[in-house]
Order: C-alpha cells, then structure tokens, then sequence
C-alpha cells in the first residue's frame, strides 16, 4: 500500500496547528496589503486582516507561487509516495488550475482534485481524502471520489455590509446605496463553481432564516438519500464575528438538533469580497469508505 500526503490550501479553514494534528499540509494563501505580502495564518491573523479591511487598506488575493507548490511536493515525495492536493474550487481561484498544469510534470504521483469547494466544504474533502488514504485508495482513486461527488454541497451566506460587493464591482453603487437605505441583505450562495445571489430580504434576521430554509430543503429534497444514510454534514463559517456566529449557532442547532455543527472562520479569500460580519450554513455529503 502506497503513502499518501493529503495537501490542502488554507482556504480550507485548516490552520497550520489542526493541519500537523490531522496529519495535512496546509499552503498558506497569500495576500497583498499596501503592496506587502502577507501569508494567512503565518504572517497575517484574521484579526490583523480584518482590522485593516475596515481601514479601506487596499488588499488583493493571490495564489501560492509555482515554486512554492512544487516545493512542498518534492520535499513530500522524498517521504511519501503520492500526494493528494486539495485547492479551493477553480470557480473562485486560478490556484486549482496552476497546480493541475504543475503536476503534469509529476507522472501521475501528483493528483490536483477541482472539486469546487471552500472554507468548511473543502475541509470536508480534505477529511474524506484522509480516511480514503487509511483505506488504501490511490491518489488517483481519491481523486476520481471527491470529484465524482463535488456538488454534493451548498453553500449559503449572508452579509451585514455591500460596501464589498459594490467595490469588487458585483452590484452598481446605486444597487447598493438603495439596499443599505432598506437595509437589504442578500444571501448568497456556492454550489459548484461560482458564487451567485440566492434571495435579497430586509435584516440580517430574516437573512438567517432564509439560510435555514435553504438547507432544510437541500437535505429534504437534494440530498435525502444521503440523510437517510446518515451521509450529510452541516457546518457553518463566519467572518470576525465569532460572538454573533456562536449565538446564530444555537438556531441552527435548534433547527437540525441530529447534527454535530461545525464551525470555522470563512477563508479570508472569500472574506477578501465579502466583508466583517458575514454568517454561512453548509451542508456537504461525507464520502463513506
């Protein structure tokens, strides 16, 4: 049986401490503030990322350098004999297709998996990608399962500013003048590749329970099969807001009392376009080895 590593990005919400305890390798995504580049969770906290973000400090997104990934993946062949590398979805980063031309160079001991999640979703595939690898499975048999099954999961967030969306050019600055007026809050939402409106309410209230709704009938409906095999996961992310998300928690605990939730900090790729004070409900299928 061939040793596999399991590579991940860390907009998979795995920090370098749980990567070393869950045994994956987490590339840290860089980020450029005022022009200096920052690594998440190495140089840049989410504390200090936010602080500047509300500072109007202009911060751009990048990918990990080709020299980096392919680093990190000869040190690991050194060790192990395959690598599984689980990128964030090509729908939201060129990161995922860089390294699928970079492992071309690797016969086939490199497998890049484009299975269209982030944050919680992605940390999900990179869980099932361990326990395929305890069983046995190849890189390429990992590979072939996580992408078989990557739109099994959703995605819904909401926001509590539009300033963002407005600034990245995803709403007119009349859209967004007019919303905040009405205090409008869109929920958004991830199911494959992009991320796309869901539904547009009044408050961050009614927003909460749009999502709820949301994810009760994807487990109704979309994923029942998978429900009745006891094969769905919920979790939910946030952005800086831990005190609001924990109490936001307990209704989405209330509303799916058989789940065991869990909950991480939204990758600051994401929060990047987003802002403070974001609030996201996943539901995702768990690969059964």
């Amino acid at each position: 049986m061939g040793k596999i590593a399991i590579v991940t990005d860390s907009n998979s919400g795995i920090t370098q401490d749980q990567g070393r305890e869950l045994g994956v390798y987490v590339l840290p995504m860089p980020f450029y503030i005022n022009d200096v580049m920052y690594l998440e969770g190495i140089t840049l906290t989410q504390e200090e990322f936010y602080r500047r973000l509300q500072q109007d400090e202009p911060i751009s997104t990048s990918q990990p350098s080709p020299a980096e990934v392919c680093g990190l993946w000869d040190n690991l062949l050194k060790e192990y004999d395959e690598v599984v590398h689980i990128p964030m979805s090509s729908g939201l980063s060129a990161s995922c297709e860089t390294a699928m031309g970079l492992a071309r160079n690797y016969d086939g001991k490199v497998q890049v998996v484009d299975n269209q999640r982030i944050s919680v979703t992605q940390r999900q595939s990179v869980l099932d990608a361990v326990n395929l690898a305890k069983a046995g499975r190849t890189a390429a048999e990992i590979k072939k399962v996580l992408e078989d099954e990557k739109m099994e999961s959703s995605i819904y967030i909401t926001l509590e500013t539009l300033k963002y969306l407005k600034k990245g050019g995803r709403i007119t600055p009349a859209a967004a003048a007019i919303g905040t007026v009405l205090n409008l809050k869109p929920v958004l939402q991830i199911q494959g590749e992009k991320l796309d409106a869901y539904a547009k309410v009044r408050g961050k209230k009614q927003a909460k329970r749009v999502m709820i709704k949301a994810v009760q009938e994807d487990l109704e409906k979309r994923f029942a099969k998978y429900v009745k095999s006891g094969e769905m996961c919920l979790a939910m992310a946030y952005t800086g807001n831990l005190e609001e998300a924990e109490e936001f928690k307990k209704e989405v605990q209330q509303a799916f009392p058989g789940y065991d939730i869990h909950m991480d900090p939204l990758s600051l790729s994401v929060a990047c376009h987003i802002g403070h004070g974001a609030l996201a409900v996943t539901c995702a299928k768990k690969v059964t080895v």
